[in-house]
């Protein structure tokens, strides 16, 4: 596909970087999505989810669809219900499904394993009101597809029951940092490097094992997950985190279907309004999410 309205993203990114203050850089991450608004047909609730402030979203016709469970990206540190909303709407238009969207604590002010509680209260609470598993979509962009791996890893060893099936946007599944791909795409990233990721490493962590499976869940056994869908853009210092993902899924005789979109960035879905191959895919993540959560 042409990569013209993915440049334009880019160019816009390069022209203003990420500002060196907390609060900047968490007020940048919202800005990145709030401005995009959302169709008059969604409906926006807000919820207490097992104790976490989340969100639902809504269009007609979704109430008897699936739930997606989303988990939003920005390194453990930054990123909320505002900054990805649109986004979330658009991926339940094309599921036919509700959405819930969690506001899971950050770090430094929340280190691990605070994000993964919160990401585990709000599964619980869908099944609390009576949402069954099979019918739960657990979805996560950036940090937030490695969140939702997490979750998955946990109820699995909790022996609770498992969503219906996984997509994963860009995960961070490697927070040792050893993909190759964090220098060989350093030049087309627009967002994220390798120095970033360890910073952001470094806060969510506090001294735990960057390998730990909770954390790293590529270093993880994966045997029993649900089917998943990784899609991740071939400009991303992050695209070696899902190729190798793929890969140890599938080993572990996971149904796993890998997207590598050409000339994507990091979170190209946040674009979507201005990219095409951001509404591709998110209709293809819909389409996956009809067909594994179907009634």
């Amino acid at each position: 596909m042409p990569a013209s309205d993915i440049d334009q993203i880019r160019a816009r990114l390069a022209a203003h970087p990420r500002p060196a203050d907390l609060a900047a850089r968490r007020a940048r991450v919202d800005a990145l999505g709030a401005g995009y608004g959302l169709p008059p047909d969604v409906t926006v609730e807000p919820v207490d989810a097992g104790g976490v402030p989340a969100e639902w979203t809504r269009i007609p016709g979704s109430e008897d669809g699936p739930v997606i469970l989303f988990l939003h990206g920005g390194g453990y540190v930054s990123g909320s219900l505002a900054s990805h909303r649109h986004t979330v709407a658009q991926a339940g238009r094309e599921a036919g499904a509700r959405t819930l969207a969690l506001a899971y604590r950050l770090a430094p002010e929340h280190p691990a394993p605070a994000a993964l509680a919160d990401a585990l209260a709000g599964y619980r609470f869908l099944l609390e009101t009576g949402v069954a598993p099979r019918r739960i979509a657990l979805s996560g962009e950036s940090a937030g597809g490695g969140l939702a791996l997490a979750v998955a890893l946990s109820l699995r060893e909790a022996g609770l029951p498992l969503p219906g099936c996984l997509w994963l946007s860009s995960p961070w599944t490697d927070l040792a940092l050893t993909g190759a791909s964090l220098e060989t795409k350093a030049g087309a990233d627009p967002l994220i490097s390798r120095a970033y990721l360890a910073e952001l490493a470094g806060l969510y962590l506090a001294g735990a094992d960057p390998r730990g499976p909770l954390v790293s869940p590529l270093y993880a056994n994966l045997a029993g997950l649900p089917p998943m869908l990784i899609q991740v853009g071939s400009a991303e210092t992050l695209l070696d985190d899902s190729v190798r993902l793929a890969g140890v899924a599938g080993a572990a005789d996971v149904s796993v279907r890998l997207e590598v979109w050409p000339h994507m960035i990091h979170a190209w879905h946040l674009f979507f309004p201005e990219v095409e191959d951001g509404r591709r895919s998110l209709a293809s993540a819909g389409r996956f999410v009809r067909a594994e959560c179907a009634g």
